[in-house]
């Protein structure tokens, strides 16, 4: 138990930063009736921003470190103007969106992993609240904004890329790596497989067993047992 590992301010400011711009290219992009004001723009990038910190202290039962300083809204705040100046040009950049998207869920997982195993939670669940804290942001804003959780559907491995970083990490880790370096080493694994499965359009397959299984059913293909009694 390292009781002595702190996540610098400045990196955890740089991850609620990136965040925050992160969501307000995001919110950016909406049109017609989903549209979003300058509050609604602002709100979805501290969401993303701070969201992810959030969850992570709340699971270990600590104090929230984003509500330990004036810094940490400022920062969320300001990096989402900035998100919504920069948004037009970079709207058609996509593969600048995806690699800060990559990046955010690096440090959040990295910083989660690293703050569970020192305050001596055993690897693996040490891993997950470093998966929640990487898709946290995101699923506070798809709820938010009413959308579908986009963690929940088919896509290009965005909690497997946290998942992978923040085992390397907690692998590192236990073989006697510090964690600083660990981090560092987590954050560039899950950035490398986020970005590997958006260029070559990875995703996992999708659950169609069940589903195949109930329109045959359906449809008179197979059989559908009931118990006695029932019609």
């Amino acid at each position: 138990m390292q009781t002595g590992f702190v996540i610098p301010l400045w990196a955890d400011l740089t991850a609620v930063a990136l965040g925050g711009i992160q969501g307000a290219l995001f919110a950016s992009g909406f049109r017609g009736q989903r549209r979003l004001d300058l509050l609604g723009v602002t709100v979805i990038g501290i969401v993303i921003g701070m969201g992810g910190g959030l969850i992570r202290d709340l699971l270990l039962g600590v104090a929230p470190a984003t509500l330990q300083s004036d810094w940490y809204l400022i920062t969320a705040v300001a990096s989402s103007l900035v998100g919504m100046l920069v948004a037009p040009p970079l709207q058609r950049l996509n593969g600048v969106i995806v690699g800060l998207d990559a990046v955010v869920i690096g440090m959040f997982g990295a910083f989660g992993t690293s703050k569970a195993l020192a305050l001596g939670l055993p690897p693996v669940p040490a891993v997950f609240v470093g998966v929640i804290a990487a898709v946290g942001g995101g699923v506070l804003r798809d709820v938010i904004m009413a959308l579908p959780v986009a963690v929940m559907h088919v896509g290009s491995l965005y909690a497997i890329a946290a998942a992978g970083g923040s085992a390397v990490l907690a692998l590192l880790h236990a073989v006697g790596v510090d964690l600083p370096v660990a981090a560092v080493v987590g954050i560039a694994v899950t950035c490398v497989v986020r970005l590997l499965a958006v260029v070559f359009d990875v995703s996992l397959p999708e659950q169609r067993n069940l589903h195949r299984r109930r329109v045959a059913a359906e449809t008179g293909v197979i059989p559908v047992v009931r118990p006695p009694g029932r019609g």
